[in-house]
């Protein structure tokens, strides 16, 4: 039996709730596969499209609502389609499992060099007037995104720590199917009354394998849209990669390899699990071939 830690794509799910709960049914599929297999499964999740319709909306009426807010109330909302869906396939199948959703803090350094450079683009489009009138009033960057418009950016800090590890893996350890670290966690600080939340978004890879390590999992799964990494991708000499070293994911990705966006933060993501200890391994692969990847039918396997 191996422990899990899966990384579903906030993408993956979908724009709106229809859509989330078909694609919760789909993930569910996949994740009960390898529950069935005898794995104890932790499942983590972005919320990219998620906490930017929250962040809209919740500005739209007025209320002004912190980042850590806002990704708290994304982790209950996805966390809530996730846990159905994944106790109703378990139920179809006949495997008894109980499903729990973790709110999760994950602990940053507020001297982390991200907090000098946002880039995470966040909430509704302004023009570059309403723009400049914003950073005055509030102090807040924004930024020109792609041409439609200036978006609110906040830093990415690396996680430092998970506050709620010993939870998740007491749950896991105990035969629960744990859901948590949803979109990143939420980002809290330590300070001298204690921890507090600060405006920012953790990437949710990078979340990810520091729960898989801090949990001692075995294996970090990252799905994603593609079946494999890929080298040279969209190019005549495009190449998949079944199996890396750390070594050689390392000197991929100095080469340029993984886009910055997409890509490299899940090999950079599954480098940092596999050097976490021995035997530590990495995959990245797509969801319907979640359970293939496992049995190194496909994804690509990052390990030292």
């Amino acid at each position: 039996m191996s422990k899990i830690v899966v990384a579903l794509g906030g993408n993956a799910l979908g724009d709106n709730v229809q859509e989330q709960l078909a694609n919760a049914k789909l993930a569910a599929a996949s994740i009960a596969d390898l529950v069935a297999a005898g794995n104890e499964v932790v499942v983590a999740h972005g919320n990219g499209p998620q906490v930017g319709a929250i962040k809209i909306a919740l500005d739209k009426g007025g209320f002004v609502v912190p980042m850590p807010e806002c990704t708290a109330m994304s982790q209950g909302y996805i966390g809530f389609h996730l846990q159905q869906a994944l106790g109703n396939e378990l139920a179809a199948r006949g495997v008894q499992k109980e499903v729990a959703t973790v709110l999760t803090q994950v602990v940053v350094d507020k001297n982390d060099p991200a907090f000098a450079n946002p880039t995470k683009p966040i909430g509704a489009y302004h023009d570059e007037a309403t723009a400049k009138k914003l950073m005055e009033e509030t102090g807040k960057t924004y930024v020109e995104d792609a041409g439609r418009g200036w978006r609110w950016v906040v830093p990415s800090p690396l996680p430092q720590g998970i506050r709620e590890a010993a939870t998740i893996k007491f749950l896991s350890d105990n035969g629960y199917l744990v859901i948590a670290c949803g979109g990143g966690g939420m980002p809290v600080i330590a300070g001298e009354g204690g921890y507090s939340g600060i405006d920012a978004v953790i990437d949710k890879d990078f979340a990810s394998a520091k729960m898989a390590e801090l949990i001692n999992a075995d294996t970090l799964v990252i799905l994603t849209a593609v079946d494999r990494v890929k080298i040279n991708f969209n190019k005549p000499d495009e190449k998949s990669l079944d199996k890396l070293t750390v070594a050689e994911a390392q000197k991929y990705a100095e080469e340029g390899h993984f886009a910055k966006g997409s890509m490299l933060p899940k090999v950079e993501a599954a480098i940092l699990f596999a050097k976490s200890g021995n035997g530590k391994k990495a995959i990245i692969g797509s969801l319907e071939q979640a359970s293939a990847a496992i049995s190194g039918q496909s994804g690509t396997i990052i390990m030292n």
